[in-house]
């Protein structure tokens, strides 16, 4: 992670950024394409999304608690390469089948470029699951709190306050003015960069359960009263949400109104945005939390009125991509890592030490099927010794003694007994720690020779012309491995 101030700290087209801002009612006469993209809501089978999902496999897990969440939520591909966010609930969330549906399809009427969009559904048996859209550029979370490169953009917070402000209107004017447990983590980026809410918290968690899961700090005072949700508890969140984007952290609110009345309001600024943005801006932003973390519901703004306050001060970066503003890649660029698996990520960024753990871990189930059919003779003359050699080999790989590991392995291929496409993949890394990169990539051609549809083979391929410069042959090898591995998981 990069290093962090020490103060208090979604699909778009770019030409028509300036006219949405100019009326949130834009939104939906300007929601035609994202209608005409996106499938109707439909009801998914068990074994769809088990297929998927990859058996729901940890490896697919991309909700921010892990598989210790309550409700689980997993990233998969449909039959079609249609990228999805599945969520598992708890299997005593929802006992009633036929309420979860009709929840669910009312959700799913939903269309908006705003919003992270539900798809679909499935209530068989005692599962139930949510399907949307599967935004791969992480969430407000992870680049407001946990960034490694570069904090983020003053621009590109207004521009997350807008869009989710838009969002917040559209489900309002659609009739779902409530939204479970408004946080970090429910602002998505798509492919394009741009933020997105996620469609999961326009349900609840459970037929009965809690609308909010976070600190009773954040929490709106209604609520705490009460145990319900209103609309102006929407705000509420709302409001912390824009302390957030203001400090770079998560802040009590009662802590920044305390700030706030003092006069001592640009302390809650993040300091990493000093001199990137005008005090009369930070100066409303501040302003505007403020009215949306009132005490009283009925002193809050309505989310109407929060685009009307956020419109102005989208300024003279409205027509910069989102991605630019972001820091992330896009179109050409490497190909978005969330999308990639472990290995094939490890590849993408030539990360040699996790490429090493995760080629360690796999160990040689790969190699099962790979023909060696040896006489008897063959087998009491030079079986033992060539055994050896890759016993010798992998002793050394596993203590990332590369120079022996390549010596060994090159005894087991010289041997001529035995074919084994991992040692070809092991001695390929071994190459590439030692900066012989050519070499590497010879290895991970042979490997391919050896077993054609080899998705680590395609990796490491890949790691190999990315050594080389060749990042766009690189980028393509890449896509080949992901298209093998997605049709392997689902054979």
């Amino acid at each position: 992670m990069g290093a962090r101030c020490s103060k208090l700290s979604l699909c778009f087209w770019p030409s028509n950024i300036k006219s949405n801002l100019n009326d949130s009612s834009d939104i939906e006469n300007g929601n035609k394409n994202e209608k005409d993209s996106l499938p109707g809501f439909s009801e998914f089978t068990l074994d769809q999304l088990k297929a998927a999902t990859s058996g729901f496999s940890s490896e697919n897990v991309v909700s921010e608690h892990g598989e210790k969440a309550p409700n689980v939520v997993y990233k998969g591909t449909l039959d079609d390469g249609r990228w999805i966010a599945v969520k598992r609930f708890n299997r005593s969330a929802w006992p009633d089948s036929r309420q979860f549906l009709e929840e669910a399809r009312a959700v799913g009427l939903l269309r908006n470029e705003r919003l992270a969009n539900l798809i679909g559904c499935c209530g068989e048996g005692d599962e139930r699951l949510l399907v949307a859209e599967f935004m791969p550029n992480e969430t407000l979370s992870k680049h407001l709190f946990h960034w490694e490169t570069q904090p983020m953009k003053w621009a590109m917070r207004l521009r997350v306050a807008l869009y989710l402000a838009q969002a917040l209107d559209y489900c309002s004017s659609k009739g779902q003015a409530l939204y479970h447990d408004l946080n970090a983590y429910r602002v998505l980026f798509d492919q394009d960069g741009n933020p997105r809410l996620s469609c999961f918290g326009l349900m609840k968690n459970s037929k009965d359960g809690k609308s909010y899961s976070t600190n009773l700090a954040f929490t709106p005072p209604e609520y705490l009263r009460t145990g319900r949700v209103i609309p102006e508890s929407l705000v509420y969140s709302f409001g912390t949400l824009l302390l957030d984007l203001l400090s770079g952290k998560h802040i009590p609110p009662s802590h920044a109104l305390d700030l706030i009345r003092g006069k001592n309001f640009l302390m809650l600024i993040d300091s990493c945005l000093e001199g990137h943005f005008s005090n009369d801006d930070g100066t409303e932003l501040v302003r505007l939390a403020s009215r949306c973390l009132q005490y009283e519901p009925r002193e809050r703004p309505n989310a109407k009125s929060l685009v009307t306050a956020l419109i102005p001060l989208q300024k003279e970066t409205e027509q910069v991509p989102s991605y630019v503003l972001l820091g992330i890649p896009h179109g050409n660029a490497p190909l978005n890592q969330t999308l990639l698996s472990p290995l094939g990520e490890a590849c993408s960024r030539l990360d040699l030490t996790a490429i090493h753990e995760i080629l360690e871990k796999l160990g040689y189930k790969d190699d099962e099927g790979v023909a060696n059919e040896l006489s008897f003779q063959m087998w009491t003359n030079q079986i033992q010794e060539t055994l050896n050699s890759k016993k010798h080999g992998d002793a050394a790989f596993r203590s990332k003694d590369f120079v022996t590991a390549i010596d060994s392995y090159t005894e087991f291929i010289d041997g001529g007994t035995m074919i084994s496409p991992t040692v070809f993949a092991r001695r390929c890394l071994c190459y590439l720690m030692n900066d012989m990169a050519q070499e590497a990539l010879g290895d991970a051609m042979q490997a391919l020779v050896i077993n054609p549809e080899w998705p680590t083979a395609f990796y490491l391929q890949a790691a190999a012309l990315k050594s080389l410069g060749m990042d766009n042959d690189a980028q393509e090898t890449l896509k080949d491995g992901t298209s093998l591995e997605v049709k392997k998981n689902k054979s």
